[in-house]
């Protein structure tokens, strides 16, 4: 399991008290830039940023040693952070707005190409101000206790006891996602529920099993298929329901069908155990490895088009059987209207409404019995040359598919 801290800056305890203020402010710059992004408006983050190590800079002469250097840089950003509550005639500081901070999510590390994210956010957002405050310093802002402690003025076993209380009133938030969650957390900082209380969490225990499970083979499957290591780890996060699906994704009026998107290297879906009326939980899980395959075709050729990624998406996952799939485009392939190439980039909401996930699926499917897979392979990787992959041009392709679908609708 991934920890936290691992990959991000490393933190002081035992600095030299003549540490050079140019690697103080290399080190400890993203952990000071994400208090303030907790604290102030976006638009003064950086120039507060700025000012603080200004004043750590003049002021370096009366550092002490007493604690870390980061907890004393530490103790100036929140000096800075009060003067600017007052100079904005504010009366105390305003929390902040967990739902739009990026990396409020919890990683779970379970497949060697998968990290699967939980957004908590909206769970964060229900706390009280000290505990979002202690358990944002500890798991994003990444404090160890010992500089918690010192920050805010407490003994260390008294900020242990308070994240820990904090972490159980989370897990009641998390509601679903309950004591995994909550337990990903405490092994990050090894605060461990002594008394055997956790809330019983099977039902998300057994979601993580079978999305793991059902990744685990499918992602290594796919690498040795399309002969390609990925370029980085792909994350995975996870969406309590659809409304917050779509909102997250920008799309709050989208159909109840689009339940899985992928940015970058992150694909984001709606929890299985949440799925809508137009998915269920096996299609949920089935629909991830859909959208692993169109991002791993992606990651071979960032301009593969559409029908391709979402073809070999299909294909791979296979969330919709051979008979389904012909069945409900038969009418159409009967009128002679079967789509082409282009229009299978359709790349809005409308794709849906012309079938264009069961065409791109036959498409790929078509292409993998006449052609064979190193074909498929060297198409994705270069989608324009269709006589060097296939020994045919685009057009004929696309007849010899046509002729294909019409005997197997007849």
């Amino acid at each position: 399991m991934s920890r936290a801290q691992d990959n991000g800056p490393v933190y002081p305890g035992e600095q030299a008290t003549n540490q050079s203020f140019e690697e103080a402010y290399r080190q400890y710059r993203p952990a000071i830039r994400k208090y303030l992004a907790m604290k102030v408006h976006p638009m003064k983050v950086d120039d507060l940023l700025q000012y603080i190590f200004l004043r750590a800079m003049e002021s370096r002469h009366t550092f002490k040693g007493n604690s870390s250097l980061f907890t004393w840089i530490f103790k100036i950003a929140q000096n800075v952070i009060k003067n600017e509550y007052r100079s904005s005639s504010r009366n105390k500081e305003q929390s902040v707005d967990m739902k739009t901070c990026a990396g409020h999510s919890i990683g779970l590390d379970y497949a060697r190409h998968v990290d699967i994210r939980i957004d908590i956010g909206s769970a964060l957002e229900k706390l009280d101000e000290r505990d979002r405050h202690m358990i944002s310093l500890r798991f994003f802002v990444g404090c160890t206790l010992a500089e918690i402690a010192v920050i805010t003025g407490m003994r260390e076993s008294a900020v242990k006891n308070r994240l820990y209380r904090g972490l159980q009133k989370l897990r009641k938030e998390l509601k679903e996602w309950g004591d995994i969650a909550v337990r990903t957390i405490q092994d990050m900082v090894d605060i461990v529920d002594a008394n055997g209380n956790a809330a019983n969490s099977e039902e998300m225990e057994h979601v993580y099993r079978d999305l793991f499970g059902k990744l685990k083979g499918s992602v290594e499957e796919l690498v040795k298929k399309f002969k390609h290591r990925p370029s980085e780890k792909v994350v995975i996060e996870i969406y309590p329901d659809l409304p917050a699906f779509h909102q997250a994704t920008g799309e709050p009026g989208a159909p109840d069908w689009f339940m899985g998107t992928f940015e970058g290297n992150t694909l984001k879906i709606v929890s299985p155990l949440n799925p809508g009326p137009a998915h269920s939980y096996h299609s949920i899980l089935q629909s991830t490895v859909h959208l692993y395959a169109m991002w791993l075709v992606k990651d071979i050729n960032a301009s593969a088009p559409k029908w391709i990624c979402q073809g070999v998406g299909g294909y791979e996952s296979k969330q919709m059987s051979p008979d389904f799939i012909i069945d409900s485009v038969k009418d159409t392939i009967v009128r002679g209207i079967v789509p082409t190439f282009r229009e299978l980039n359709e790349d809005s909401f409308r794709f849906e409404e012309m079938k264009g996930f069961q065409f791109t699926y036959l498409i790929v499917q078509f292409i993998v019995d006449r052609y064979g897979m190193d074909a498929l392979n060297r198409l994705v990787r270069d989608a324009e040359q269709f006589n060097e992959a296939l020994g045919c041009s685009e057009s004929e392709l696309h007849g010899q598919w046509v002729t294909h679908l019409k005997k197997a609708a007849s």
